[in-house]
This record gives structure tokens, C-alpha cells and sequence, in this order.
């Protein structure tokens, strides 16, 4: 039993240290743009069954209640919390923020789609609007060379001011994915999720219909990080950690008088 013991508290243990991996990836992250907190699920390990409930407990009675010992704990999965996060002005003509549900679609290295809440975009050197690491946004967006008052209506309509004109041009709607179970999406870094068989397809669509976020233009939208709710997790992974390592600390003195006693 005290064997047993130590290893429920060990899972114990090792459940609370990845509970307190995901609240610092939280709290490193109060900063990213359009960042979303992750929150630990926990599940009980398997059980073992001394005694199943209905079991017979005489020729003419059987037991109320069973005699079922855990094994531990584990943390079964991370779920992203996906509220909307702040939006924050920046004047910035292409800085742009989805204001309700969906993603930005970005074409990663090697032709791959990725996703993203961080609307940070700039313009490369051949006039392409691009991400920070030089991905380009879908669908493509060129911006010729002196374009001015560079202009994103809500539905993502890219207008500009070119040369020689006085009336704005067209360059392009920049559409928004959305999904059936945004969950279900695969954080891959730098800001971007890619689609996995439980997020479901990419649904890209006009922004401010079906659901999908209106986009604001000179605005970004910060992490929903709330670094209060996070510390008082701390604090509460903290104690439950030093809960089991007396655990582990009681079951050691046990055996020790054990095997002095015997």
C-alpha cells in the first residue's frame, strides 16, 4: 500500500509541474499579439476494483458500494481559451484585428496554410502584404509602389490611392477562416495554428458574415491573458505540488518505521 501510495503521489507530482508549464506559457505570453491562454484539463488514472459494487456479500445480500482505489492523475489535455482579447489602436494603416471569431489565412513555408489572430502585417520589398517573417497573406495582396491612404473597410476590402488617381482603387478582400471546432487547431509557433482531422476544414469567407469577425483597420488585438487569474493558479498548482511531495515525505517515514520495526 504505501508503494502504491508513492506512485499515486509521484502522478501527482508530475501532473502539477505540466499544470505549471502551461500557466508560465500563459504568462510569457501577456504580451503576444492575439495570443490565447491555455488551461490544463486533469483526468483520474485507472482504478483498481478490491470490491465492485453489487458484488455478493452473503448468499442473500450484495455490497451498497464497492472498495475502488486510484492510481493517480494525469493531465489529459491543454483547451484554449478562445475570448476575445482586447483591441488596441496603433494608427498603423496595416495593422489589423479580427473583432469576433475566425482567422487570418498566411501561407507558410513549403505551401502549407497557417492561422492567425495576430494581424501585425507589413509590406515586402515586391509589394506583397506579408506577415513579420515574411509570409504572405490569402489571398494575396500586392500594394503597388506609391500607393497612399492604404485603406481596410470591415468586410476586409483593400483599397489604396494610386498614383495619378483620385479615387481610391481596389486591390483585393482579405477573407477569414472559420471552424467547426476552432479548438481543435494545432499551436505551431510564431503566432500560427494549422488544421488537424478534429478542427475540421477551413471555412474562408467574407468577414462579418456567418459568424465571422468584422476586421478593424490601425488596431491590434492583445493576448486574453488575465495575469491576476493566472497567478492565483500558480499559487493553487503550488500548493497542490507541496501537498504531494508531503505525501511522498509521510509515505517514506512509514516505511522507514516499517523497516525498523521488522
Amino acid at each position: 500500500m504505501p508503494t502504491s501510495a508513492l506512485h499515486v503521489a509521484r502522478t501527482g507530482l508530475e501532473a502539477q509541474d505540466q499544470r505549471m508549464r502551461v500557466i508560465a506559457n500563459n504568462l510569457a505570453n501577456v504580451g503576444t499579439t492575439g495570443f490565447k491562454r491555455d488551461r490544463a484539463n486533469f483526468a483520474t488514472l485507472a482504478y483498481q476494483d478490491t470490491r465492485v459494487a453489487g458484488q455478493q456479500s452473503s448468499t442473500e445480500t450484495a455490497y451498497a458500494t464497492g472498495l475502488n482505489l486510484g492510481t493517480g492523475v494525469a493531465i489529459q489535455s491543454t483547451t484554449r481559451i478562445e475570448t476575445q482579447g482586447t483591441l488596441q489602436t496603433t494608427d498603423n494603416a496595416l495593422d489589423l484585428a479580427l473583432d469576433g471569431d475566425g482567422y487570418f489565412q498566411v501561407t507558410l513555408p513549403g505551401g502549407q496554410l497557417g492561422y492567425t489572430r495576430a494581424g501585425n502585417f507589413s509590406r515586402s520589398a515586391d509589394g506583397q502584404l506579408v506577415t513579420a517573417q515574411g509570409y504572405p497573406v490569402q489571398p494575396a495582396i500586392a500594394i503597388p509602389d506609391g500607393a497612399g491612404a492604404i485603406a481596410v473597410s470591415g468586410d476586409g476590402t483593400v483599397s489604396a490611392t494610386l498614383a495619378g488617381q483620385s479615387a481610391p482603387a481596389a486591390l483585393g478582400q482579405i477573407t477569414v477562416a472559420s471552424f467547426a471546432n476552432p479548438g481543435g487547431l494545432r499551436a505551431t509557433g510564431d503566432n500560427f495554428l494549422t488544421e488537424t482531422a478534429a478542427s475540421g476544414q477551413a471555412q474562408p469567407g467574407v468577414a462579418g458574415q456567418d459568424g465571422r469577425g468584422n476586421i478593424r483597420q490601425g488596431m491590434l488585438e492583445a493576448s486574453n491573458v488575465n495575469v491576476v487569474e493566472e497567478l492565483v493558479d500558480m499559487i493553487e498548482a503550488q500548493r497542490a505540488y507541496e501537498i504531494n511531495s508531503k505525501m511522498i515525505s509521510a509515505v517514506d517515514e512509514m516505511l522507514k518505521n516499517a523497516n525498523q520495526t521488522l
